[in-house]
């Protein structure tokens, strides 16, 4: 039986998981309560990098009030013995009497086993509450387990008359304002690795940090999609790679050697992967090989051309896309040609879920319907 108080304390552990969302990989950023008696005796999340737990971390909170009581967590508890035993058995050890879970995982060395394994040690066990929000927190984990490869959310900023920048050697675009900047940041702290292509790489020159007040030292994975490896050694990517972790995924026909001398002089890390067939980088090869590296979540804010591509092969998981309050009024590039505009405005491929205002900026977010 599931009761308003159930969805009221999966909704706050769901909270809780995000906490340390973009520091979980390569786990999921779960989140538990320990409730007895309708009062929080135990919280826990993910830690960074994975350990400890959730559930162990609530469990050591609660301590002994954990007895008798019920656990809320976001992710059906592990079931195999890894780095840690299994969350299932610290949880029939702490004396839980009723376990509630939001979503199923899907790992084939779970799925479905620690469920079994609370009910066979007579542990009260109701599933699926919220469980649409927890697909969507844990997305970049069910991915990466049934697809090989991690969720993407990509960022788009246009002007009202549908440009992402302007012609050839015109200045850079200015787009939106402090608040929807803002905003960017927020995102890129929520996902282990920020992507862009070559052409951003060179013409904008990007830092990719997380430059929020408090994160200062807080880090993400930096990702250069750039098949013929153009990047330069002197760029910001390239010049800041020694303290800021930075891989570049060059095409299969890059020279070995020339990865070589760039791996050297900027401390960045070069892979090769296939390319398709216009010679670009293989999205498809290269979220691969980010989610073997434990990758759950990517930021991609790669452009027009690589937004788009993201677009039509159904890669582009949520979709941020900013509108600024000031016409280009010239000739540029679009943010989407329409092709692309017509798969995103597609209801019976994304739905909207929201829409925010941030000052003269408004922004939309689409989720890819599965």
């Amino acid at each position: 039986m599931i009761s308003v108080d159930d969805e009221r304390f999966m909704a706050a552990a769901l909270a809780l998981g995000r906490r340390n969302m973009g520091r979980a990989a390569p786990n999921p950023a779960v989140g538990a309560l320990v409730v007895r008696d309708g009062i929080v005796v135990g919280r826990g999340y993910t830690g960074t990098g994975g350990r400890p737990h959730a559930e162990t971390m609530a469990l050591a909170e609660a301590g002994e009030a954990a007895r008798g009581a019920t656990i809320y967590v976001t992710l059906e508890p592990c079931s195999h013995h890894g780095e840690t035993p299994p969350c299932a058995h610290a949880i029939i050890a702490a004396g839980i009497a009723r376990a509630v879970t939001a979503v199923d995982d899907p790992d084939p060395r779970v799925a479905g086993r620690g469920l079994a394994m609370l009910r066979e040690a007579g542990i009260a066990v109701a599933h699926r509450v919220l469980e649409r929000e927890a697909k969507r927190e844990h997305l970049g984990h069910i991915l990466r387990v049934t697809r090989n490869r991690p969720m993407v959310t990509l960022k788009l900023a246009r002007t009202p008359d549908g440009f992402a920048a302007g012609a050839l050697h015109d200045p850079r675009l200015h787009i939106t304002g402090p608040l929807a900047d803002a905003y960017t940041h927020m995102q890129r702290a929520l996902h282990d690795a920020i992507m862009v292509g070559a052409g951003t790489a060179r013409e904008d020159d990007p830092l990719m940090t997380v430059r929020l007040p408090g994160m200062e030292s807080e880090t993400r994975l930096r990702v250069v999609l750039d098949a013929e490896l153009t990047l330069s050694p002197r760029s910001r990517l390239g010049s800041t790679a020694r303290r800021t972790p930075t891989l570049v995924i060059a095409g299969q026909g890059v020279d070995p050697a020339a990865a070589e001398r760039f791996r050297q002089a900027t401390g960045a890390e070069v892979i090769a992967v296939p390319s398709d067939m216009l010679g670009r980088v293989s999205l498809e090869a290269a979220l691969k090989a980010l989610a073997q590296r434990g990758v759950t979540r990517v930021f991609s804010e790669g452009g027009p051309r690589v937004a788009e591509s993201l677009i039509t092969a159904g890669f582009a998981d949520e979709v941020i896309l900013h509108t600024g309050g000031k016409p280009f009024g010239g000739a540029g590039r679009l943010a989407l040609r329409p092709a692309a505009a017509a798969v995103l405005e597609d209801e019976k491929l994304y739905r909207l879920v929201e829409t925010v205002q941030f000052g003269p900026d408004l922004m939309t977010r689409r989720e890819r319907i599965a």
